[in-house]
């Protein structure tokens, strides 16, 4: 799962794919785009995105834009993976800044308020449980000191599936988790309560899980709660799942998510998962 040794443009496929998106969806998107900001730049083909990530082509500042959109991921993360650090703008600055003494403008590295996601573009993106980072489209502002309290230097954020009851009723589909990303390590039980037990945010090849968990020698095993009626699930751990952290918070509806009831008893299991 280390991608450290791909080429940016590989880098962008992989998060492309991780997210479920064709060449033709991005292509969809982006021209919607460019025809709502009314430029054309901002829309990319799919033979254009084919060669950046097959690293013939650069994306340019517009169509970095449409990926960060589209992807939900950061402007300066996209740029970081063509090797463009932005955090070193500063530095060369003050290397290359202008010739004449001037007052310094207001700082513009922390604005007021910023962008968070708070709700989405498609419904059918909410199926799947995914890291927030990479589901969020449409973002609102929100005042920057209650961002600190989220902690995000220590914590990632996830999404629950409205497909997804592994946990049933202590995790409903539709919610919003905190994961610890310093705790990673399975476990042992017995517990006290079901609710004492640590529930994990999994990462598997295609797709993230949120379940409890129990390491049998190189097999992980996601265990659900008995109530979801879905199988136990095993994996080589490290190659085909990995921990992502433990989950330390829930935010969730009482009632079930509107259009998405939950459901009970056996059901077959998804063979992409096996």
């Amino acid at each position: 799962m280390d991608g450290k040794d791909l080429s940016p443009g590989a880098k962008l496929k992989r998060l492309r794919e991780s997210l479920g998106m064709t060449l033709r969806y991005v292509e969809e998107q982006t021209e919607e785009m460019a025809r709502r900001k009314n430029n054309p730049y901002y829309a990319i083909s799919r033979t254009w995105l084919d060669d950046i990530e097959n690293g013939v082509h650069v994306p340019n500042i517009y169509k970095l834009y449409s990926l960060s959109a589209i992807y939900g991921r950061s402007w300066v993360y996209l740029n970081s993976l063509f090797n463009l650090r932005l955090s070193d703008l500063t530095k060369d600055q003050a290397i290359y800044g202008v010739p004449k003494t001037r007052l310094l403008p207001k700082s513009e590295e922390e604005p007021e308020t910023v962008v968070l996601p708070l709700r989405f573009r498609q419904e059918q993106t909410l199926a799947e449980t995914k890291l927030l980072a990479k589901l969020a489209v449409v973002w609102s502002d929100i005042p920057i000191h209650l961002v600190r309290l989220l902690s995000p230097n220590e914590s990632l954020y996830g999404f629950v599936g409205l497909d997804d009851d592994t946990m049933a009723t202590l995790v409903r589909p539709g919610s919003f988790v905190q994961i610890d990303v310093n705790q990673r390590k399975v476990l042992d039980g017995p517990w006290a309560a079901e609710e004492d037990r640590p529930i994990y945010f999994v990462e598997l090849r295609t797709a993230y899980a949120c379940s409890w968990c129990e390491l049998h020698g190189r097999e992980l095993w996601l265990v659900p709660h008995p109530k979801s009626g879905r199988p136990t699930r095993r994996f080589e751990h490290g190659r085909e799942a990995e921990i992502v952290g433990q989950v330390t918070g829930v935010a969730m509806r009482i009632a079930s998510t509107p259009g998405k009831p939950m459901r009970r008893g056996n059901r077959k299991a998804d063979p992409a998962q096996e």
